[in-house]
Order: C-alpha cells, then structure tokens, then sequence
C-alpha cells in the first residue's frame, strides 16, 4: 500500500486519533459486559426463565448467534475494505449501526426478551464489524518497531475511556439506589446503557477526522463492470477471503497462530462475554457490585496493557502472550472458586483479569499485525476477525451447553480452561520470524494464485 504523505507512518496525531475510536466504543463494551448483562438477566428475564432456559445460559446463546453471523460476514467486508479503499467509511457507517442501536436497548420493555436480545445482537454486530476496519488501519499508520507499542496504546486509551463512563455509569446507579436522582436503579441501568452509545458516536466524530483517506479505490475487474458496484464487491470480497484462506497454508507460521489464537480467544471472549451474567445468576451479586468489578477491570488493564508492551519488548512478544494464558488459567480456576454473595473476593479477581486482559489482548493483535501484507491489511485483519468472533461462537456457545445441561454455571466456567490450555500448547509452536519473514513472500505467492 502507498504511503499517504499527508498522513505519515508514526505521525502522533494521527496515532491519536485512531486511538480515541478505542476510546469511543469502551463505553459500549464496558457497559455490555458490567451493567447490560446483569440488566438482562435480572430484569428483561422472568424470575422462572424464559423458553426453559436461564437468563445467563440465554444470553452466552445469544452471543453465540451473534458471533456466528460475523464468522460469515468479516472476510467480506474485510476484503471489500481493501478493495473499495473503504476502512474510513465502513468504519464509520458501522459505528453508527452500533452506536444508535444502543440507544433503541434502553426502550426495549420488561419481560420482551427476545425484542431485546435481537436489539443487541445488531448492536454488537455493529461493534465487531467497525472493529474490522479500526483494527486495519494499524499497519497502514505504524512500522514493525512501533506496531506493537501503538497496538497496546490503542488498548490502554480503549480501557481509560470505558473505566470512564462505567464509573460515570455506577455513580448514576448507586445514587439513584440511595434516592438521590428522582430515578429507580433499573430506569439508571438504562439511562446509563443508552449514554454509552451517545458516548461511543461522540468521540468517534474525534477520531475519524484524524484517520487518513486512502485515495482511490481499484478499477473493477472487466468480467464484474456491468454488476451493480455491491454485488461486485461482495463478489470480489468472497473471491478475496477465499483466496486467503487458501493462500495461509503456504504460511504455516502464521495459520498456526490464527489457530493458537482462535482456540485461547475463545476463553477470554468467553469470560468477557458472561461474567456479568454468571455474576448475577450463579453468584447472586448486585448489578453495582457487578460494575464496580468490571471498573477495576478496566482502570487495571490500562497498566497491564502498558505493562504487557513494556515486557514484549525486554522478552519478545510470543513469551510475553504465553505469560499472560498462564496467568489467565489460574484466574479461569479462580472464577470457579468463587463464593455466592461475597463480592470482595470477585474484585480480587478483576484485578488478576485485568492486568493480562490488556496484554494478551493487545500483543496478539501486534503480533498478527507483524507478520501479514500490508497492502492486504484489511482484508488479513478481517480474517482475524473472524477467527475472533468464531472463537466466541465455539466458547460461549460451550458455556451454554454445559450450564445448560449441568444447570451450574461454575462446570460451564471451569470448562473455558481447555481453550486456554489448547491456545498455549499451538502458540508455543509459532516461529514468529518465519512468519514475519514471509510477508515478504506475499506478492509472489499471491500474483502466483491470480493465474490459476
């Protein structure tokens, strides 16, 4: 890809406005997994369950679903990104999606559980599908030396912004608990839900001024010039994930990776995903207690993530992930250990999540970052994206399943330590020099597939 002059690689300003849009959507994740989780299973959810399920084994369903759905859609729109020189604008079209349906979740009414699963599952898709073309921007606006640094910033910015509104959001809570705002904690819980999308569209109006454009989009090819321009892109797009997909086995190191990588991604999306609701329902804490929890999380993982970066570059960025599973298993077991109505010791826990969750988090994404084309860089990020979102498929849908059928979420928390264990032994396989070294090899290898 062309270097932009208006828009330098390692150019502060620019650095910080991609950084902000991570700052923008946390209040969306935050909220999500603190507040939104909870709110569902504790107010949306009838105290007998709904369809015979309970609310918690309903909602890792629903996230399932979700990320199944972007499992079919992120190659394409991460191809088409590259294709169209689109990222800016499907950014922030899906920003927007996200962002407004956000606002819509705080009228869904009590007891209307399948009107409000579906409103989220578009707001999250909304969340994911930008996160593509955020995600792409990366190596467009950094160098293999600064790409892991830049990476951790945009985490700990991401974590700074979202510990913000959530405690913007618990202070609203716990005030309208004691009487002080005119309000009932559950009209709070969804004042407090819809200001994160107002939030998340704000400050991404900020980032998105200091994005650069990518100049014109590549002519369409001459057998696709009379289709509509969608239905040529999502033609070119499924031809280009395709092709991805075929052309990674001609780069074992870095499938090994996506492989490591999609089974460990499963336990952390998967915690991410249901620790509110399984801290509401199995554990039988309040929603301000829930959120406290995940504050702590999140002003935590702004050093972890810093913390994390700093250790890649004394140990490598491969030790430094493999660091970070080993703490995460212990804190898997701890999750299970956990008494019911005692909220202290869950805080001690959000201390361990967050000091690894920024790190591996943010170095897997480098990590990855530094060993795909750059000119494909959407398009490999949409692969990624994938592989992410199909982990949380397989992890929450494994959460489930097993509540579901043991009726306990602690068996279904404890068995989320097999995708940790499987991610570990594959990532400790991974030659990171062969696999940053073969990016070399990508216009070859890909003229060479365009002929067959």
């Amino acid at each position: 890809m062309r270097e932009n002059p208006d828009y330098p690689k390692n150019d502060p300003r620019t650095i910080f406005g991609w950084a902000m849009y991570d700052w923008a959507n946390s209040a969306y994740i935050t909220i999500f997994g603190a507040v939104l989780a909870a709110f569902f299973t504790g107010t949306i959810v009838p105290d007998e369950g709904f369809a015979g399920q309970s609310g918690e084994t309903l909602w890792a369903f629903v996230v399932s679903i979700g990320s199944l759905i972007l499992f079919l859609a992120m190659p394409m729109l991460g191809a088409v990104a590259d294709y169209a020189a689109a990222k800016k604008r499907l950014l922030r079209n899906f920003a927007v999606i996200g962002a407004a349906t956000t606002l819509v979740i705080p009228f869904v009414p009590d007891g209307a559980v399948v009107l409000f699963l579906v409103v989220v599952l578009i707001s999250q898709i909304g969340f994911v599908a930008a996160n593509v073309f955020y995600d792409g921007f990366l190596p467009m606006i950094t160098t293999d030396d600064t790409i892991d640094k830049v990476s951790s910033k945009g985490f700990a910015y991401g974590y700074i912004g979202g510990g913000l509104y959530l405690a913007i959001g618990i202070a609203l809570i716990a005030l309208s608990d004691a009487g002080s705002t005119g309000m009932d904690v559950t009209t709070a819980q969804r004042v407090a839900i819809g200001g994160a999308g107002l939030w998340w569209i704000g400050f991404s109006i900020l980032s998105l001024r200091r994005l650069p454009e990518e100049g014109d989009p590549r002519p369409l090819p001459e057998n696709l010039s009379n289709y509509p321009k969608w239905s040529a892109y999502a033609r070119i797009g499924f031809g280009e994930a395709w092709k991805t997909t075929k052309l990674l086995r001609s780069f074992p190191a870095l499938l090994l990776f996506v492989a490591a990588y999609f089974l460990y991604n499963n336990g952390i999306n998967t915690v991410i995903a249901v620790s509110g609701a399984y801290a509401e329902d199995t554990l039988e804490l309040a929603v301000q207690e829930i959120a406290i929890t995940f504050l702590i999380v999140q002003f935590v993982a702004f050093g972890g993530a810093l913390v994390f970066g700093w250790l890649s570059g004394r140990i490598g960025t491969k030790p430094a992930i493999v660091v970070s599973l080993i703490i995460w298993i212990g804190a898997t077991i701890g999750g299970y250990l956990l008494p019911v109505g005692e909220a202290t010791p869950l805080y001690g826990l959000g201390v361990v999540i967050g000091l690894v969750l920024g790190g591996s988090q943010a170095l897997s994404r480098s990590l990855y970052g530094s060993m795909i084309p750059e000119e494909n860089s959407a398009e490999f990020f949409g692969f990624f994206t994938v592989f992410s979102k199909a982990s949380a498929v397989l992890g929450t849908f494994a959460f489930a399943l097993v509540s579901s059928i043991t009726g306990s979420g602690r068996s279904a928390i404890l068995f989320i330590i097999v995708f940790f264990i499987l991610g570990l032994l594959l990532l400790l396989r991974v030659n990171v020099d062969t696999g940053r070294a073969s990016r070399e090899d990508w216009a070859t290898i890909g003229a060479g597939s365009q002929s067959d």
